[in-house]
C-alpha cells in the first residue's frame, strides 16, 4: 500500500489540475538510475492497464505496475517546500540505500 501525507495530496491534485489533459491517474513507478541504483517516478496518466494495482486516498488515485510492487510496496510520499524549492519526499521501507536528495534509493539484498 502507498499512503500519502496531506501536503503530498495537496501538490498532487495541484499538478493534476495543470496537465493538459483530464488524468485520473497517477503513476508511481521505479526506474534504474540515480546516484542509488534505482529513482522514483511520477506519471499523470488517463488511462490504466487492467492489471495495475490500484491506491485510492484523499481524492488520489495512485496506480502501479504489479512489477513494481516489490519497490514500492509500503512506500510513503510526503511533499516539502523549502527555500530550495520544493519535491516530493520519498520514506521507503524497502530501501536499504538513499541519496541525499531522497529521489534515489537502493533495494534490500536478497
Amino acid at each position: 500500500m502507498i499512503q500519502f501525507t496531506s501536503a503530498a495530496v495537496t501538490e498532487l491534485k495541484r499538478l493534476q489540475s495543470r496537465h493538459p489533459h483530464s488524468t485520473p491517474w497517477v503513476r508511481f513507478e521505479v526506474l534504474p538510475g540515480g546516484c542509488a541504483d534505482l529513482s522514483y517516478n511520477i506519471i499523470f496518466e488517463t488511462e490504466k492497464s487492467t492489471d495495475d494495482r490500484v491506491y485510492s486516498g484523499e481524492g488520489i488515485d495512485a496506480i502501479v505496475h504489479p512489477e513494481q510492487l516489490q519497490y514500492l510496496e509500503g512506500l510513503n510520499v510526503d511533499y516539502a517546500d523549502d527555500l530550495m524549492g520544493g519535491g516530493f519526499q520519498f520514506s521507503n521501507p524497502n530501501a536499504t540505500k538513499t541519496c541525499q536528495c531522497g529521489q534515489s534509493f537502493s533495494l534490500k539484498e536478497e
